[in-house]
């Protein structure tokens, strides 16, 4: 399996600690300052959708969320062009881009420190139906890159991880680990 578009959740700490509205001007803030590596474009409001896309950041590159979806709170990161590598150094870069996002909105001063990531569960979403349906056969033949990211992501801590099995839906994993993991402890596993 060839993975393209791929998708990462980092779950955010409960409760959230900051109105969600916050962000807009943060992610304004990025587009301006051109503080990331992807080229930004736009921000959209979309807190008035329940379980929904939260505040999105619309990137060349990639999509980011403070996203709402299954009426959990996470940084949603959602890789849409093209990346050159293996499977495993996809899955590197788009985790390691996520939980870059996920620092900077902790240390970012208008949040005041209040939003906090948690690295011990995250969800990983293929987004591409055709290559990857939400299916075991699938989830098979990606699970040996699969294991191989989650060891080293996770330092050889025990996780476990779940399909949704909805067929309507993308194929979506949630991991979860043992121990105590956050986003900078995540980003330097990757280093």
């Amino acid at each position: 399996m060839n993975l393209q578009h791929l998708n990462v959740k980092i779950m955010a700490s409960e409760p959230l600690g900051v109105d969600p509205e916050v962000l807009i001007p943060v992610f304004h803030k990025w587009i301006q300052t051109k503080a990331t590596k992807e080229m930004l474009v736009d921000v959209a409001d979309y807190l008035h959708v329940p379980a929904g896309p939260g505040v999105l950041l619309v990137g060349h590159e990639a999509n980011m969320s403070l996203d709402h979806g299954d009426n959990r709170w996470g940084f949603l990161y959602g890789r849409k062009t093209v990346m050159n590598g293996g499977n495993l150094d996809r899955m590197k870069a788009v985790v390691s881009a996520a939980l870059e996002h996920c620092l900077r909105l902790e240390d970012d001063p208008a949040l005041k420190g209040k939003l906090k990531f948690r690295g011990n569960e995250i969800q990983l979403i293929l987004n591409d139906r055709l290559l990857a349906p939400n299916s075991e056969a699938a989830l098979k033949e990606w699970e040996p890159d699969l294991k191989a990211f989650l060891d080293r992501l996770f330092k050889n801590s025990k996780y476990s991880y779940q399909r949704h099995t909805d067929p309507r839906e993308r194929l979506t994993l949630d991991v979860k680990a043992e121990g105590n993991f956050d986003a900078a402890g995540l980003f330097q596993n990757l280093a």
